[in-house]
């Protein structure tokens, strides 16, 4: 099937590593444009070279998103670099944590205010495309429990709720917004490959509940996520797509 992705515009942040990374490398193969952002020049310059053999523009630079205005001069720069935006993937997070007041001020910055910054500066960008498209990556975390109370749970969950209502708010202007959960997934340096060697019961405990046994990769969950922000997936607006392996029980109608 024909995505209809090649010669899009696709703005994705935090892609050095994990879902960001395969997601990038997944969108350069269908031909897409590409700006990518992370903390680490070095990661960008080395993800930049990669994707560049695809011979597709691709624009990076590092950039700390908890400075918003950086962050958002950044964005410009990727558009006009481009020439554009047609796809914008907000995917930085800064993952778990309960041990202090600090984790909810750092996961409202970096998880939530990111994405809401990234998509008001975007927005008249992606007005102009033919086939404006934002995804925002959320987790399974925030659609049941699991572990302790944290903040990246409940951040994921509101911007799961803010991807719905942004949906409806920008839809008349021809954006789509959409969602999509990964459940564990599993990569080297990725938070599960060190629960697997600090909590090993925990990390147990998590893969008895795939019926299949295994936890997904990054590749898997860049497939689910350039369907949803191709123009293959005009119907989807406005939903949340689980992508866990069967990992959480809840029916979701």
């Amino acid at each position: 099937m024909d995505l209809g992705l090649r010669g899009k515009k696709a703005i994705v942040t935090g892609a050095t590593k994990g879902i960001g990374r395969a997601i990038v490398e997944l969108f350069a193969l269908e031909g897409v444009d590409i700006a990518l952002c992370s903390r680490t020049q070095e990661d960008v310059e080395t993800t930049v070279q990669e994707l560049r053999r695809h011979n597709v523009n691709v624009f990076g630079q590092a950039v700390n998103v908890r400075d918003g205005e950086a962050y958002k001069a950044w964005l410009q720069s990727a558009a006009s670099a481009l020439g554009g935006c047609d796809i914008f993937i907000p995917n930085v997070s800064a993952g778990g944590g309960f041990d202090s007041e600090k984790n909810w001020t750092k996961n409202f910055e970096v998880d939530v205010l990111h994405t809401v910054r990234g998509c008001e500066t975007l927005m008249p960008h992606l007005e102009k495309s033919s086939a404006g498209s934002i995804v925002i990556i959320a987790s399974t975390n925030a659609v049941e429990t699991f572990g302790v109370p944290q903040a990246f749970n409940a951040m994921k969950a509101a911007l799961i709720t803010y991807a719905k209502q942004l949906a409806q708010h920008v839809g008349k202007k021809g954006v789509r917004v959409n969602s999509v959960s990964p459940g564990p997934i599993y990569f080297e340096g990725g938070s599960w490959e060190l629960i697997k060697g600090t909590m090993p019961k925990l990390y147990d405990y998590a893969l008895r509940q795939i019926p299949c046994g295994r936890m997904g990769t990054p590749e898997e969950v860049a497939r689910i996520v350039a369907f949803v922000a191709s123009p293959a997936g005009s119907l989807m607006a406005g939903s949340n797509v689980v992508a866990d392996n069967g990992f959480t029980k809840r029916v979701q109608f």
